[in-house]
């Protein structure tokens, strides 16, 4: 039976495939056409026009160096016949402008898809706490960038986010982002569509874009707060409310420091940024992380490490997970702190009666996080995508059909000079 030719293919099943392609190598890395249309089981001439597709829109590129085969029984070998190239997601033309929005600062940079953490150029500016000053920083500092040959700005934010609606409902500590002008400042400055991601969702669709092996996991980020979000089955956990894992929120007994969200005693007064250093008496994580090398984490610090392991410990028992991930300022103190943790963990968690429950330090990777939602659900959106996605597309196209008139037109030649 023949395949259908793209054209023909419904809207929906060639976005579908699409999606699976683009993750496919997203995880893989590098790949050949051979290699992505059987790992996602879609015919060779189906997967190959698919992949023209998306290299004519510049979302993968084709490696010089062609592939070695490795049988096992010496050092790798060309293949005879044709090779098949090596596939990657671009990694040389911003596509995106990530927004990291934080507390105190706000990070701009280009992204292209195959980001790198370290390697992007970022430019900050002061957050402070009206949207007019951030709406000015914010054009100030945009100036010069390449937006028009930009799909999108994606955006990552602190606190409770209406993903789907573009609004931010609740923000304890940047509260002026609940009015819902924040996509609507971005625009004004950047006329692109706009994608909110809350900050921990994109971590751990950060991580797991960078760790192949971890299908299934909690993510908990030690920051300006305490959150969470939750990984099953390869895929990011929704709920019917925008709530993400808001384990910082939990009320510990005894503890009566009022928090950002109004309450009293929450884990994250204790555990957050500032938790610590009113904790510790200093503001300085530097001089802390020190002092815990010299004498071991400090009896308060042993008791909020332990209320947290119990908290986590509970919505391992609630999702059925074994595999905590936990990123953050935690992971830059000694190694005794999240070990202190990790066994706190294990002891509240009901599998660790009968397996193993891990607990373990990472990365923060929100820029990778953010591309991979940008890809996801502006550009290959799982259901019927919407306004958003076909603003997304549009704009995708445009800035194709633009460079390929900007490859044709003649070049100015050189003078020569006698």
């Amino acid at each position: 039976m023949k395949s259908r030719p793209l054209a023909a293919l419904p809207s929906s099943l060639r976005r579908l495939n699409e999606r699976a392609i683009l993750q496919r190598l997203r995880r893989l890395g590098t790949a050949t056409r051979a290699d992505l249309a059987k790992s996602t089981g879609i015919s060779q001439p189906t997967a190959g026009k698919i992949i023209d597709e998306l290299l004519a829109y510049g979302l993968i590129e084709e490696l010089e160096e062609e592939p070695a085969e490795n049988t096992g029984n010496g050092p790798a070998t060309r293949r005879l016949g044709r090779p098949g190239r090596l596939l990657r997601l671009d990694a040389a033309h911003p596509r995106f402008l990530g927004i990291e929005l934080g507390v105190e600062q706000t990070r701009l940079c280009p992204l292209p898809l195959a980001v790198s953490e370290n390697a992007v150029e970022a430019r900050m500016f002061e957050t402070g706490r009206h949207p007019e000053t951030w709406s000015r920083r914010l054009r100030e500092h945009v100036a010069g960038l390449p937006l028009d040959r930009l799909w999108g700005v994606l955006v990552s934010v602190p606190g409770v986010v209406d993903e789907g609606a573009g609004r931010v409902l609740y923000s304890p500590n940047l509260h002026w982002t609940e009015q819902g002008v924040l996509a609507d400042l971005i625009r004004e400055v950047c006329p692109l569509p706009v994608l909110l991601v809350q900050e921990i969702r994109a971590l751990a669709l950060g991580h797991l874009a960078a760790a192949p092996d971890a299908e299934d996991f909690l993510l908990v980020d030690f920051g300006e707060g305490v959150g969470g979000a939750v990984i099953e089955g390869g895929q990011l956990l929704s709920h019917p409310l925008p709530l993400s894992a808001e384990l910082g929120h939990t009320p510990v007994p005894g503890n009566p420091r009022l928090c950002g969200c109004g309450a009293h005693g929450c884990v994250e007064t204790l555990l957050s940024r500032r938790g610590l250093t009113d904790s510790f008496g200093e503001d300085n994580l530097t001089a802390l992380a020190a002092a815990i090398a010299r004498h071991g984490p400090p009896p308060w610090l042993q008791d909020a490490l332990n209320a947290m392991g119990t908290v986590i410990a509970g919505a391992l028992n609630v999702l059925g997970l074994r595999r905590v991930i936990i990123t953050g300022h935690l992971t830059q103190l000694p190694p005794a702190v999240v070990a202190t943790l990790a066994e706190a963990v294990r002891r509240g968690a009901m599998w660790a009666r009968f397996g193993l429950v891990t607990c373990e330090a990472a990365p923060r990777r929100r820029l990778t996080g953010l591309v991979a939602a940008g890809l996801d659900r502006l550009l290959f959106p799982a259901g019927s995508g919407g306004p958003l996605h076909q603003a997304a597309r549009q704009r995708m196209r445009r800035v194709a059909a633009a460079q390929r008139h900007s490859d044709r037109a003649p070049h100015p030649r050189p003078e020569t000079r006698s």
